[in-house]
């Protein structure tokens, strides 16, 4: 499989790479993580990631590479009773998150974004997580002291939190961690 581009700074999107054994230069930058009112919720993590990717593509050093090289770009929400919850802007909305999200079902949903200068594919990967309920005090140490703030829905299920407050997982595990790598890797292998 030929090298990638992967336009983010994610540790966990790295580390899954890595995982996968997919050849991959990082090169990511700041971009607008808001979405047109009304677009359907499945449709807002790839139109963030389809950003992310043509912000990497506008970049003079990406131009070095030859056209059939691809952009791997991801985004991921998390969805409860439809309201999309992003990242937490501070400690109190950390708390807010978890709790709203303790003893309910949520949909993780991580949109991604494989492109070259000749073709795109885009796709989103939707994973139902159910939580425990969880006692306040757990969760106040669990933002105390992993910081979350980085984090879609203020968690990471590989962390303390899922290990202690995951009652179910349907679908891709690694879609919860930010990258659904086994469909990225056939797409990648079939497609480009």
């Amino acid at each position: 499989m030929q090298k990638i581009v992967l336009a983010s700074q994610s540790p966990r999107r790295k580390q899954l790479l890595e995982w996968a054994e997919v050849e991959f230069d990082v090169m990511a930058m700041e971009t607008d993580e808001t979405w047109p009112e009304g677009m359907a919720i499945e449709e807002i993590p790839i139109h963030i990631a389809r950003q992310k990717a043509d912000a990497i593509m506008r970049q003079e050093i990406y131009k070095r590479y030859e056209q059939h090289v691809p952009v791997l770009a991801a985004d991921t929400v998390v969805v409860l009773q439809d309201q999309v919850i992003g990242k937490p802007t501070d400690r109190e909305d950390a708390i807010r998150m978890l709790t709203a999200l303790q003893g309910n079902t949520h949909r993780v949903i991580t949109g991604v974004v494989i492109r070259n200068h000749l073709k795109e594919i885009t796709f989103a990967d939707i994973t139902e997580v159910d939580f425990h309920p969880i006692d306040a005090a757990d969760i106040v140490y669990y933002v105390d002291q992993y910081k979350p703030y980085d984090k879609a829905g203020s968690y990471a299920i590989q962390e303390w939190i899922g290990v202690i407050g995951i009652k179910a997982v349907r679908g891709d595990f690694y879609n919860v961690m930010g990258l659904p790598v086994s469909r990225v890797v056939r797409a990648l292998h079939d497609d480009f």
